[in-house]
């Protein structure tokens, strides 16, 4: 084995095989991402670099990241960022990695927005930016405010501003809800809130569970808190014909859609690529 010529190639396969063996769900793709990120370079660079043998210390370096992978760090801890709607968005533990399901509530946040010419819109839970900040670097003349009770993730909000040139449109407030927008009005309110219950946090998995922000994913002893606290006061942020669009989890549907109902009219709930439901609207009532 200490013979073995140790290739892109056969790094690629050695790590896939292992991350497969250790019951992780994308082996090829993750083992693809972490050793472009040791090797400095694109992931798809690696496809014309299969023959090429890493020095020593970059093998090491990429032995060091499968190890940690191998133990539960997530990949976007490993390499710092994580793609959304097509965009590189820097992350921590500080922040909740974005997910591919979240897009669904950008793609309906910016169907609504596109016959506006200048929208309004307000993020509550920011993270990352990554929903505030697609919406932004997508509809050119959206004036957007990102919310967030914590510091340090407004602090990685405002850099991928700034990586993606809509730091002048985007207004970062930290706060819990609206507690910071006062008496302003939206075109559009969005979130991605907190909405795991007490009783699954034993059950998710560990990458999610032990190194993401417990604040990101807590919804209380139901997992409905903040949907409550949402629905109670989104209409009196919003302008007449304004929405609410709120990501939910995927057993959450009638749940939220009744706490809503209460004071707002509910509208579709919209389904994830996966057929799951994912995103519900609501406006004010008349």
């Amino acid at each position: 084995m200490a013979s073995e010529t140790w290739t892109v190639r056969r790094l690629l396969e050695w790590t896939e095989d292992f991350l497969r063996k250790k019951g992780f769900e994308s082996p090829r793709l993750e083992a693809q991402i972490l050793l472009a990120h040791a090797l400095g370079c694109q992931k798809i660079d690696l496809y014309v670099r299969f023959s090429e043998e890493p020095s020593e210390e970059k093998r090491t370096v990429f032995r060091e990241i499968v190890k940690r992978r191998s133990e539960g760090t997530p990949v976007a801890h490993l390499v710092g960022h994580r793609e959304f709607y097509s965009l590189s968005f820097a992350v921590s533990p500080d922040v909740l990695i974005p997910r591919p399901e979240t897009e669904t509530l950008v793609m309906e946040a910016l169907r609504l927005l596109k016959p506006l010419a200048a929208p309004r819109v307000l993020d509550l839970g920011t993270g990352s930016g990554c929903i505030a900040l697609t919406i932004a670097k997508q509809h050119k003349s959206s004036r957007v405010t990102a919310v967030d009770i914590s510091p340090k993730a407004l602090a990685i909000a405002r850099g991928n501003a700034e990586h993606h040139g809509v730091a002048e449109r985007v207004t970062f407030l930290e706060g819990d809800l609206f507690a910071p927008v006062a008496v302003q009005t939206f075109d559009l309110i969005v979130s991605n809130p907190p909405y795991i219950a007490h009783a699954e946090f034993p059950t998710l998995d560990p990458g999610v569970r032990d190194f993401e922000p417990r604040s990101a994913l807590d919804g209380g002893p139901d997992g409905l808190e903040f949907y409550r606290r949402l629905a109670a006061e989104a209409g009196q942020f919003l302008n007449p014909s304004g929405t609410i669009l709120v990501e939910i989890g995927s057993t959450q549907e009638e749940s939220v859609r009744a706490l809503f109902a209460e004071r707002m009219k509910v509208g579709n709930t919209i389904r994830d690529l996966g057929g799951r439901p994912r995103v519900i609207a609501a406006q004010r009532r008349e």
